[in-house]
């Protein structure tokens, strides 16, 4: 229940946002791959996320994402997530944020975060985030990913 809840509260943020927003704000897909360590896990992530940031005038923004990823070690199943980001744009090309939300499958936990994305052309960004999930009955996870995405 606890997560239906989660995701009614996610959802209706992500509905909401746009009424704040200035107008203007850019879609993305994207591949990204990282470490993810805790509770004596220490193994690679692949994954794949998309979302929308809405600006909030010239130097804000606020944005949306739904992801999975999956950890590669056997028995882990794909973990997919809910969640959002506000940052600052930093010169023509860059995003610095914060991030939060809450992932669902094996492990259904908040998590928070940061990170900076970097156009490297018109439409195609790079980026690394740094993720700290809270575990609610085993010890605390930390994910370190790299990312190329397409924005449109």
């Amino acid at each position: 229940m606890k997560k239906f809840a989660v995701a009614a509260a996610l959802l209706t943020a992500i509905v909401a946002t746009p009424a704040m927003a200035a107008e203007g704000g850019e879609g993305r897909v994207e591949v990204r791959g990282g470490y993810v360590t805790g509770s004596g896990l220490d193994d690679a992530t692949i994954g794949a996320a998309a979302g929308y940031d809405f600006d909030l005038g010239s130097t804000a923004f606020v944005g949306a994402e739904v992801a999975a990823d999956k950890v590669l070690v056997d028995g882990a199943d794909v973990q997919f997530s809910a969640g959002g980001r506000i940052g600052a744009k930093v010169g023509a090309a860059g995003k610095a944020y914060v991030t939060g939300g809450y992932t669902f499958t094996d492990i259904d936990d908040p998590y928070i975060g940061a990170g900076y994305q970097h156009k490297l052309g018109q439409n195609v960004y790079a980026k690394a985030e740094y993720r700290h999930q809270f575990i609610e009955n085993f010890d605390d996870f930390d994910t370190f990913a790299v990312g190329v995405g397409f924005a449109f």
